[in-house]
């Protein structure tokens, strides 16, 4: 029965025109739902406002900028560099590739040419922080709708990826290991045993998320059919990543606009028919898979060579170029601080983030600080379609449309 359909219809016979026949008419009991900000399943400080119809939601309307702190604002008082830890704190569940979307946009903005092997490094960082995203975000899904197996699953294998960011850049969460033109360090012998050994361990553990999830019947009935949003809606609303090729879009920056070492690698990009919560989550799971595949072609790939280009005006020094005096030194860790001027202009960036697609816009007016910066977060464009996504289902079904999207409102409100 449809959702229209199950309204109390009455009849109303006009007073003065007692003969006249009983007009149809609907009435309707509504009751108006704060939802947040204050609630564990809105993954954040996130409001909503529910207007129901007994447990049918007939209006969503989120209330977002609780979490504000100026981010973009802050990214105007400090030079290029210094604005890279800024970008941990947005999407802080995957911090890495914030850095990496952001880096990548100053050096299109300064046109760098980043040197291979420091390419195939952030390949693969990038892909392991995409692994963990999705198993944080699996098993807080999970969680969400009743399987807590799951949860304590990813988060188990997930730690294993955490402790190798410890070693790799000395945090857990909140990273900077991407730099203006290059990375941080290298990896050294330990880190790359020790992720050869995860890239082994970690496929049989995403088959039993599956059949963890697959035998759930609870999870099933609370994903499939909910939801749903065709690939026009999903197009028309800017939707991007897992949640437009759940609608059967194929589309992945990744492929379309190829960066940094992901053109040199075979790799597959999963689209779903439904457009559905569960093809949603398939989808994510899938690419588990795939990550994995990316970053063992990387690890063959990667040759010796520089990790970060040598540009005096914008990168620090590399550890290999030596000094002829202190004075030179000294110059060169001058220009550093001081911020390099970048050239006049305006640029936008687009980087297939877990979420969808991460932006940065850089307007420059030269100088060492950008003149505005913009961010295309897409966990604030997701927000837009949360109350078409979510009309006509129940208020138990918000709760999972709060986790098809993967929202972070660190991000969201930036």
């Amino acid at each position: 029965m449809a959702f229209e359909d199950q309204r109390t219809t009455v009849y109303k016979v006009d007073p003065e025109h007692p003969e006249s026949e009983s007009l149809p008419t609907l009435r309707t009991e509504e009751l108006l739902l704060n939802m947040g900000p204050q609630h564990p399943s809105t993954h954040g400080v996130l409001k909503v406002i529910l207007e129901l119809e007994g447990e049918r939601l007939v209006k969503s309307t989120p209330v977002l900028g609780f979490l504000h702190r100026g981010v973009e604002k802050l990214a105007e008082d400090g030079t290029y560099h210094q604005f890279i830890p800024h970008t941990d704190r947005l999407d802080y569940v995957c911090a890495m590739y914030n850095n990496f979307a952001y880096c990548r946009a100053v050096e299109k903005l300064l046109n760098l040419q980043v040197p291979d092997r420091a390419e195939y490094l952030r390949t693969i960082v990038a892909e392991v922080q995409r692994i963990i995203g999705h198993q944080f975000w699996l098993g807080t899904q999970a969680l969400d709708i009743g399987a807590m197996t799951v949860f304590f699953y990813c988060f188990r294998d997930r730690e294993i990826l955490l402790d190798w960011f410890d070693e790799l850049c000395g945090a857990r969460l909140t990273t900077s290991w991407y730099r203006i033109g290059g990375v941080e360090r290298d990896f050294t012998p330990s880190l790359l045993d020790k992720l050869k050994k995860f890239l082994d361990y970690f496929p049989p553990k995403i088959d039993e998320y599956i059949v963890f999830l697959e035998t759930n019947r609870i999870w099933v009935a609370r994903t499939k059919g909910v939801a749903v949003v065709s690939a026009e809606d999903a197009v028309s609303f800017g939707l991007s990543g897992p949640t437009l090729r759940g609608s059967g879009v194929d589309y992945d920056l990744r492929k379309y606009e190829p960066y940094s070492a992901y053109p040199k690698c075979e790799f597959s990009v999963p689209v779903g028919k439904n457009g559905d919560t569960y093809d949603r989550y398939w989808i994510r799971v899938m690419e588990l898979y795939e990550s994995v595949k990316i970053i063992r072609q990387c690890l063959e790939q990667m040759q010796d060579g520089p990790i970060m280009a040598d540009v005096p005006s914008v990168t620090l020094p590399p550890k290999e170029r030596v000094f002829t005096n202190l004075e030179a030194m000294i110059q060169q860790f001058k220009l550093f601080s001081q911020g390099f001027n970048a050239p006049p202009g305006e640029i936008y960036c687009g980087t297939e983030a877990h979420k969808g697609e991460l932006g940065f816009h850089i307007v420059s007016t030269g100088g060492g600080k950008p003149y505005r910066l913009k961010i295309r977060a897409p966990s604030f464009i997701h927000m837009g379609a949360f109350d078409y996504m979510s009309r006509g289902y129940m208020i138990a079904d918000a709760i999972t449309l709060f986790g098809t999207y993967d929202i972070v409102m660190g991000e969201c409100d930036r």
